[in-house]
């Protein structure tokens, strides 16, 4: 699946800026490019910024980074459960009250890696094993129709806007 391929209902236009700032891609090839360069990028960052938020009250680039693990997590069971039908309505979730909680403080550039490698090659292996069926499949979440397809293509998304966050504010 191609994003130009996303029909309008697809997603909210919320989740537009985090689609649109992929161009057009493949889906498949998206996710499996990312998961080759985004641990570089992570692995690039200096150790003194690790902690480092850019502005008081503003997440540190560890909490960003596991905010980020956290949500594919999230964007990864949404569209398990609308692939294989379950049509019940997925409730959010509030990524401000989840990062007191993350631990982002105690973890690692290493752990992060190794944890982003195995959430991304898990989305990455179920995204391979949907159909086209699968992927235009409309479910609910956050309140909104969400389909398969604009949830892989929102995890990509989602990750390239927070890289380019911490390149733009915090490096």
């Amino acid at each position: 699946m191609k994003t130009s391929e996303l029909r309008e209902g697809d997603y909210h236009p919320f989740y537009k800026t985090y689609i649109d700032t992929l161009g057009e891609v493949d889906l498949q090839s998206q996710l499996e490019r990312q998961l080759n360069n985004f641990p570089e990028f992570i692995a690039s960052i200096p150790d003194e910024k690790w902690h480092y938020a850019y502005e008081e009250g503003k997440w540190t680039v560890a909490q960003v980074l596991v905010h980020v693990l956290d949500a594919e997590r999230v964007f990864q069971y949404r569209a398990l459960r609308i692939a294989r039908n379950d049509m019940t309505p997925l409730s959010g979730f509030d990524q401000d009250k989840y990062v007191p909680f993350s631990g982002a403080e105690k973890r690692s550039k290493e752990d992060v890696i190794e944890e982003y490698r195995a959430i991304r090659n898990s989305t990455a292996k179920l995204f391979s094993r949907f159909s086209e069926e699968d992927l235009q499949r409309v479910g609910k979440a956050s309140d909104v129709p969400v389909s398969v397809g604009a949830l892989g293509f929102i995890c990509c998304g989602h990750q390239k806007h927070h890289r380019n966050v911490l390149r733009e504010r915090y490096l």
